[in-house]
């Protein structure tokens, strides 16, 4: 089995991006489970903790904060090297989120290494919800120059893992195809 791990190249302003979604999923989770009658005393207590006196400009984002800081949740170094070492976990996490990303904002789900003409290339998914399924595309990225091409929308499935697994099955010939493609 092709280990993931070893070629998901995050950005660190991705990673913490990703770092900071998971961390309002779980304060989201943590509301969802809390009885309707417990939210409003929670939120008293978010106003009068430090940082919460702006809580009234956005109250949801107060009580967020609030349930994250109350959270046992790991440092974002603990967090990044889990995501290093099981990367399916968090794409499940991802897609069973509400906040999952979008096609404004897509995820770089997994980036993969490949030569053509003697030029190297990383090959990187870029994938989002839509509706009930996961959308995906290939940004190609030259190396040496740093310039970035895309593909259209060439993946369709029910969750992110299915996404990740289809694009791992292309052979680098198929993905110096979608290269050719998705050049001027």
């Amino acid at each position: 089995m092709h280990s993931a791990a070893a070629d998901v190249e995050l950005s660190r302003d991705e990673l913490r991006g990703r770092y900071r979604a998971y961390r309002r999923r779980q304060a989201r989770g943590l509301l969802g489970m809390l009885p309707r009658e417990a939210v409003r005393p929670l939120y008293r207590r978010a106003l009068g903790a430090p940082g919460g006196e702006d809580g009234a400009s956005d109250p949801m984002r107060t009580l967020l904060a609030y349930c994250e800081r109350l959270l046992p949740l790991p440092p974002f170094e603990v967090w990044s090297d889990d995501v290093r070492r099981n990367p399916e976990a968090h794409l499940y996490d991802v897609g069973d989120s509400a906040e999952a990303p979008s096609a404004d904002a897509p995820v770089t789900v997994e980036t993969r290494r490949f030569t053509v003409a003697e030029r190297p290339w990383a090959a990187h998914l870029r994938s989002f919800r839509d509706g009930d399924a996961w959308r995906g595309f290939i940004a190609f990225e030259d190396v040496e120059s740093r310039s970035v091409h895309r593909t259209a929308l060439i993946f369709r499935e029910c969750d992110p893992v299915d996404v990740r697994d289809r694009f791992l099955s292309f052979e680098g010939s198929s993905l110096a195809a979608f290269l050719r493609s998705a050049l001027p």
